[in-house]
């Protein structure tokens, strides 16, 4: 018995001796033959589960009917890398991999021929099912590692509202623009790397994997922008930087009751899923980081505040003389013609009078037009959830005793504002004379499930209602009678707008002579307004007026949001026309 025993603890201990020799010569080759080439392929594991594996919320857009389109996402695929050492067929392996998926053979061969590098990368972004067929090939030296990348599926449409992730100066992947930048609490993930190479996180004792309180406000994005809206918008921005030449068209479609945008753009843009070969200077948002003179759309501010300080009423008349001069300085009517002594507050808006607009402001007195400007939040942010915002530059009026700052302001010259800033005052006319919040995320989709409705600061009033249901009254008549002669009056839906054409200043002082910034603004309906559009071309070439490059681009939006929405008519156009 006793002899048996030692017999099977003679065998047990051969057999602990030959798996350890086992493993020592299975050491010996990882370390020493093989151990460059696992080194390598270790450390580049290590960083695709850190940095090439990664997780990040998603961002939606939201259709009329509440249904969730993906903006930007995450796709799965893989990175595709040689090690040249153990490539032993270079050409053998580039035509069976070039069967499945396409590669440049130059750029395959050179990298065949690095001997000293064990892992040259040659294709990143696979799909999945290519990846799989190329690794069931099985060839020697040839790796594909596990990836993750962010999709934007609409392209350009939304590019510089959405941005792109990149790399830091820390070299982590993170939001670079948009609202990928803005939101980046919100959709980077504290546990990154982790769903990848768990125990190589673990026991590498780089960081515990303990969820951490910031877990409690990851999440997915909702924005308001619905995806058909905003299609329409880029394609009409689209076509009129193309008719005409221009330097950038922009856009923005808002709900002025609540501050909500359905849609936004510039044109030209850039594909944020190959941002790498795009112009760095359409990254940012013109429409928060760029400040214009819009011109005439200023126009019914300087009415409404002229109403509503009691300054003048919708029946004032003055002596338009088509050109004065204020403190040495010659304001004229865009025609230099002069409409007489009884020219009707009215005129000022249906033909642009440039010296009527310098009458309210005259009127209103420097105070009291300084003070609405800046209750109209003129000069500063609107705080909409896009990074690098700028505010608008009002110094002329806040800094000069000057009348000529005033007048030329009550006509949108001598102040600039970013889009986003004429659109918020302008507001003010379609929601009761009170300015919103401009925003674009409207909910968070918590990483509980949980989806956290967002809100904004509470309007503020800036003119009492019965002012701007006066001057909505005006800008209908603009359209129905003033704009392309009445032709483009919709005999269901009254419609206020108006054109805006400013001069552009030189660096040095004045302006140049033949180059343009052309606004439209306008909003339906007129007297309980769905949406407010704002549409402006920067730099046509061959034409001088608004009227002529935004008007109908214009009505060809707001026909197209009153069928998409269904909106129904709010004035009796069988009797209007019978009469």
């Amino acid at each position: 018995m006793r002899r048996a025993f030692r017999m099977r603890l003679r065998v047990l201990a051969g057999l602990v001796a030959l798996f350890a020799l086992f493993l020592i010569v299975r050491l010996y080759f990882v370390q020493v033959v093989h151990g460059a080439d696992y080194a390598r392929k270790a450390e580049h594991q290590y960083e695709s589960a850190s940095q090439e594996i990664y997780d990040r919320g998603t961002i939606y857009f939201s259709k009329k009917d509440g249904t969730l389109i993906s903006a930007a996402s995450l796709l799965t695929g893989f990175t595709l890398s040689i090690n040249p050492e153990h490539l032993k067929d270079a050409e053998g392996a580039y035509s069976a991999i070039n069967a499945i998926l396409p590669i440049d053979r130059d750029a395959f061969m050179k990298s065949a021929q690095k001997q000293d590098d064990p892992y040259e990368v040659i294709l990143k972004q696979i799909p999945e099912e290519k990846g799989k067929a190329i690794d069931a090939l099985e060839i020697d030296g040839v790796m594909l590692d596990r990836q993750r990348w962010r999709f934007y599926p609409a392209g350009t449409s939304a590019a510089q509202t959405l941005g792109f992730v990149g790399y830091d100066e820390h070299n982590t992947i993170t939001g670079r623009y948009g609202l990928e930048r803005k939101y980046e609490d919100v959709l980077a993930r504290g546990s990154e790397g982790l769903f990848g190479n768990f125990f190589a996180e673990l026991f590498a004792n780089v960081g515990s994997v303990v969820a951490d309180g910031r877990r409690a406000h990851e999440g997915d994005l909702i924005t308001s922008i619905d995806p058909v809206v905003q299609d329409k918008l880029v394609q009409v921005l689209k076509n009129i930087n193309d008719q005409y030449g221009s330097a950038e068209t922009g856009g923005i479609i808002m709900d002025p009751a609540t501050g909500e945008v359905i849609a936004l753009d510039t044109y030209p843009s850039f594909d944020p899923n190959d941002f790498k070969n795009g112009n760095p200077e359409h990254f940012g948002n013109p429409l928060v980081e760029k400040r214009y003179e819009f011109g005439s759309i200023m126009k019914p501010l300087t009415v409404a505040s002229g109403i509503d300080s009691g300054a003048i009423t919708s029946s004032s008349v003055y002596n338009d003389t088509g050109c004065i001069t204020v403190n040495k300085k010659k304001i004229c009517n865009y025609d230099l013609k002069a409409r007489g002594p009884n020219t009707q507050v009215q005129e000022i808006l249906s033909q642009s009078l440039n010296v009527g607009a310098s009458f309210v402001a005259t009127r209103i007195g420097h105070e009291g037009f300084r003070a609405y400007i800046q209750k109209l939040g003129f000069g500063t942010q609107t705080n909409v959830d896009l990074p690098s915002e700028i505010s608008g530059d009002i110094r002329n009026i806040m800094t000069s005793p000057r009348d000529v700052e005033y007048d030329t302001a009550s006509f949108g010259q001598g102040i600039a504002e970013t889009p986003f800033e004429m659109i918020r005052a302008l507001g003010s006319l379609a929601n009761q004379g009170a300015i919103v919040t401009p925003h674009i995320v409207k909910a968070v989709r918590l990483e509980s499930g949980v989806t956290k409705e967002l809100t904004y600061p509470a309007p503020v009033q800036v003119y009492r209602p019965e002012t701007v249901a006066s001057v909505s009254t005006m800008l209908v008549r603009v359209v129905d009678t003033k704009l392309a002669n009445g032709s483009l009056k919709i005999p269901e839906m009254t419609v206020a707008a108006k054109t805006g054409t400013a001069q552009v200043a030189a660096p040095g002082g004045g302006y140049y002579d033949s180059l343009y910034l052309h606004s439209f603004f306008g909003y339906f309906p007129a007297h309980s307004p769905r949406y407010i559009i704002l549409l402006y071309t920067r730099y046509p070439q061959g034409v001088q007026y608004a009227s002529e490059t935004l008007t109908h681009p214009f009505m060809d939006i707001t026909h197209f949001l009153i069928n998409y929405y269904s909106i129904p008519p709010d004035r009796a156009s069988l009797k209007e026309t019978a009469s």
